[in-house]
């Protein structure tokens, strides 16, 4: 198959159900996509697995959902109302406006702008007469910090700076000040874990490449209390629980990679991506860092609550050490529908379209067709109902059954079900898996055990 372009993953998504254009019928409001029928099932399943790996199958793990808008105390402790901003620079010609380190990123790979301050950035881009994309001309202002935080206001005074609250960027901070909940509720000791899967919010000045980059984006994470002394060995630990995740939910391994971080947040000891060879190039999936104990030191500070853990084991009191392990649900999904895509060639002249994904993860797991409508439609929607109870199920009956075939290929479906003849005669159906195209005959009854040994994940 030739190399896959984004636009092509765009408009087949958009074709078959996966991801809307949001806002469509208006024009559209830039970067902001709805997940359709297939998108929505398929990303629930991605979070699915996730909790079951994360939380269902990891040692002394908790989930949570905290809410979107926090105390704005929250942004001062962790250090976002002062540096959560974007380094931004303006072509003077055109007005066209751009993150000054993804100007030098584009413009070559000897250098690393993650390791430059702001006036080394400019200075660069100035000396190396760095063109902007757009018109060409290479004039630029000079660096600006953009707040990528957005502000809203509660309260019925409209613009009260004392009910200023913003929408969260990162859903990291609601299980920080959930420790103490979440350790005397639980009855939880160190090292124990907390995890949570929600929205997050980015006023990205240059989202982009579909749903890679976008202002509202859906986050999977999960925070590990330890002790300090053990932090390093948990570290690796969870790189390579969230490397194995990705290899589990089918992932292409040559299409994944670690990736050191050069240049270290302040709050972090050791830091690493996983990326991933999206259609534009490698790009973060998945991050893995070790906090330290900085966050919930700053929240002991501005809160004036104390954080600190008693160890039964010592007696000892310390603030634990967290591990961290975020991914992005729209980002992984992304990956997920890119690294499904295939186009094959039959032998005869002829090519289907295949999502590949791994059963667990498939929207429908089963398509119940019908041979002939007007002799086999009746029992095959009472079988539809009957799987439904167990499984996600899809029904068609339009079009020969060798062209329904492909149309259950192109969304993934791993088994077709069609009912003809014999299903009356022997009680039998033809069962077709998606990926060998090879068919076998199995007894109604089995049906439900034989789907479900073959989805678990």
């Amino acid at each position: 198959m030739e190399k896959l372009e984004m636009e092509k993953i765009v408009n087949y998504c958009k074709q078959y159900g996966f991801v809307y254009q949001g806002s469509e019928i208006y024009g559209g409001l830039a970067n902001t996509w709805d997940y359709g029928p297939l998108g929505c099932r398929l990303k629930n399943n991605v979070k699915d697995l996730w909790r079951k790996r994360f939380i269902q199958e990891n040692k002394n793990s908790y989930e949570i959902d905290a809410d979107i808008l926090m105390h704005p105390k929250v942004w001062e402790a962790s250090g976002h109302t002062t540096s959560f901003s974007d380094p931004l620079v303006d072509c003077k010609n055109c007005k066209s406006r751009y993150r000054a380190d993804n100007l030098i990123s584009g413009y070559t790979n000897l250098v690393n702008p993650d390791l430059m301050s702001d006036e080394e950035m400019i200075r660069y881009i100035r000396d190396n007469q760095i063109q902007c994309p757009k018109c060409g001309k290479s004039d630029f202002t000079d660096i600006r910090e953009f707040n990528l935080m957005f502000e809203t206001y509660r309260g019925v005074v409209r613009g009260d700076k004392n009910g200023l609250v913003y929408l969260r960027p990162e859903t990291a901070q609601g299980e920080f000040v959930n420790f103490l909940n979440v350790q005397r509720t639980m009855r939880a000791k160190v090292p124990f874990g907390i995890g949570q899967i929600g929205k997050s919010f980015r006023n990205e000045i240059t989202p982009g490449n579909f749903t890679f980059r976008t202002i509202e984006f859906e986050q999977m994470e999960h925070q590990f209390f330890c002790k300090e002394g053990t932090d390093s060995g948990f570290y690796k630990f969870y790189k390579e629980y969230a490397m194995n995740f990705c290899r589990d939910l089918g992932i292409d391994t040559d299409k994944l990679r670690y990736h050191d971080h050069d240049k270290l947040a302040h709050y972090a000891k050791e830091a690493c991506d996983i990326e991933y060879l999206f259609p534009m190039g490698w790009g973060e999936l998945w991050g893995t860092h070790n906090r330290t104990n900085y966050d919930l030191r700053r929240h002991q500070e501005y809160s004036g609550v104390s954080q600190e853990y008693l160890d039964p084991l010592d007696n000892t009191k310390y603030i634990p050490y967290v591990i961290e392990s975020s991914v992005g649900c729209d980002r992984l999904t992304l990956a997920l529908l890119c690294d499904s895509y295939r186009e094959e060639d039959l032998g005869d002249g002829t090519t289907r379209e295949v999502m590949g994904f791994i059963p667990a993860l498939a929207p429908y797991k089963v398509a119940i067709l019908p041979l002939v409508k007007k002799y086999h439609s009746e029992y095959a929607k009472e079988l539809k109902e009957k799987l439904s109870k167990y499984f996600m199920c899809t029904y068609d009956e339009t079009g020969s059954i060798g062209k329904r075939y492909r149309r259950c290929d192109a969304i993934g479906v791993p088994y077709c079900i069609t009912v003809d003849d014999e299903t009356f005669n022997q009680g039998t159906v033809t069962l077709r898996d998606r990926d060998t195209m090879e068919q076998i005959v199995l007894p109604v009854e089995e049906i439900e055990e034989y789907v479900m040994e073959r989805i678990q994940f």
